[in-house]
């Protein structure tokens, strides 16, 4: 006893309308440290993975030129091309600072600049520079530290 099972495509109708999907553009967070010694930019999801890695050494021999602004552009044009391949297309930008310092490193501006030309939106910069909060008593004693 053989039984057969006949499947039934079911029928198209030629009136059937094509529904679009809106394609969510996928964002990401890009850490910028900046220092004058260096340039470290730092590329994660929003759960925090990360995505692409670029620092100052790994993109010129010169140790001198690590916090340079032109080696800020080669860094964004690294980063750009890792963020064409994932296909993320928006950026939320947080910039960091030596802590304390007033100044940020060469590298910030040169790096937000150089990621918009690409073609990346830029959804929000961040400044998120650590500064001291009284900290530890300082060296010196009572009468303070004399020449």
């Amino acid at each position: 006893m053989k039984k057969e099972i006949v499947e039934e495509e079911p029928v198209q109708d030629k009136t059937e309308k094509k529904i679009e999907k809106k394609v969510r553009e996928l964002e990401a967070v890009l850490n910028v440290y900046t220092s004058f010694n260096n340039t470290i930019a730092h590329v994660t999801d929003m759960s925090g993975r990360t995505i692409a890695k670029v620092t100052g050494g790994m993109v010129t021999k010169h140790g001198r030129l690590k916090a340079n602004p032109t080696i800020a552009i080669f860094i964004a044009k690294r980063i750009a091309e890792t963020l064409a391949e994932s296909g993320i297309k928006s950026l939320y930008v947080r910039i960091r600072s030596k802590t304390s310092s007033s100044a940020l490193g060469p590298g910030a501006h040169a790096i937000v600049k150089s990621l918009t030309r690409e073609g990346i939106k830029i959804l929000n910069i961040l400044d998120t520079t650590r500064f001291p909060r009284g900290g530890p008593k300082k060296k010196g004693g009572r009468r303070g530290r004399r020449p």
